[in-house]
């Protein structure tokens, strides 16, 4: 017998009702740049169409993204000061408690508000925690990452996410919070993230490149599988609620191995990177950028991603819309 797999293409109703791969707006989180100051609105240059919003301003832009369909942003904090110990980061008044508190007061709980807990963007090194010498120094890290998340927890934060990579700080996030009788607030560990050249745009959004080496002494080696499962496996014993793979478009791979492993959801972030590349594609007339963020979204549940962050979030909505996405 002749197989006709074409049978199930031949028509747009039929194609949609036979999709293996769903995808849902809920499942989308927006990163939003935050910084000190007011009546600021100001576009970043490596990531045209993103911008970076005081909390007076930022209101509009949630406005804008739950009217999409968008429930759900992670907030990234860029302070006026700096100092070695990253003080800002966990500081009553810093930039993100700011925005939790004016986004809780205005949307309440109609938004659901997820935090980066690291400490690059405060240090005045730009390294993501305490140096000791020129060395990061894990276990006392720990200790201010662990009063960070605490701190965005009080401002009243739903959720909150460490992107470090330092060994041991879901456990000491995850006992901070008990302790002080936050158990209901998730985590969702920056697990397996990769030492990669997708970051440069994000790096001068927040202003957080290093001011000297790199972090390839703690963020991992783009050469390793195993070491992936390794770090997934160990944050989700140490209290992890989601997994998160960063990047996305080159780790797929990843994405789905971890997917099979853990049995916890999995979220994979598509970088400030991979949102330049597209946005620099498209200006150029080399690609079309509906069809690229299309394809680039559902590669990322398809290989096994039941959350993804990224910054096309409102034009993935769109997409959904318009049936291209579903």
């Amino acid at each position: 017998m002749i197989q006709r797999p074409r049978r199930l293409r031949g028509n747009g109703i039929l194609r949609k009702m036979v999709r293996e791969t769903r995808v849902d707006k809920a499942s989308l989180i927006y990163p939003l740049f935050v910084r000190e100051g007011s009546g600021i609105q100001e576009e970043i240059p490596t990531m045209p169409g993103q911008y970076r919003y005081s909390v007076d301003q930022m209101p509009y832009k949630l406005e804008q993204l739950k009217k999409a369909g968008i429930g759900s942003i992670m907030f990234f904090g860029i302070p006026h000061e700096k100092d070695q110990w990253g003080s800002g980061a966990y500081a009553e008044d810093g930039i993100v408690q700011k925005a939790l508190r004016e986004a809780r007061r205005q949307f309440g709980e109609g938004l659901y508000l997820v935090t980066d807990v690291c400490m690059c963007e405060y240090t005045s090194h730009g390294h993501c925690g305490v140096l000791h010498g020129r060395e990061v120094d894990n276990d006392q890290t720990l200790k201010l990452l662990a009063k960070t998340a605490l701190s965005h927890a009080v401002a009243g934060a739903d959720m909150v996410a460490p992107s470090d990579m330092m060994d041991g700080r879901v456990l000491a996030i995850r006992n901070q919070l008990d302790d002080e009788g936050f158990t209901h607030v998730p985590i969702m560990s920056y697990a397996v993230k990769y030492a990669s050249g997708f970051y440069g745009p994000f790096r001068e959004a927040a202003g957080s490149a290093p001011a000297f080496g790199d972090r390839k002494s703690y963020q991992m080696d783009f050469h390793n599988r195993k070491e992936g499962l390794k770090e997934a496996l160990t944050d989700v014993e140490e209290g992890a609620d989601i997994i998160m793979v960063k990047p996305a478009l080159a780790y797929q791979d990843i994405i789905r191995e971890v997917a099979g492993l853990v049995h916890v959801p999995v979220a994979a972030y598509s970088v400030s990177g991979e949102y330049a590349m597209v946005k620099a594609g498209a200006k150029l007339g080399y690609v079309e950028e509906s069809r690229m963020i299309a394809e680039m979204a559902v590669g990322a549940y398809r290989a096994g991603a039941s959350v993804y962050l990224t910054y096309f979030a409102e034009e993935i909505a769109r997409l959904m819309d318009e049936g291209v996405i579903g």
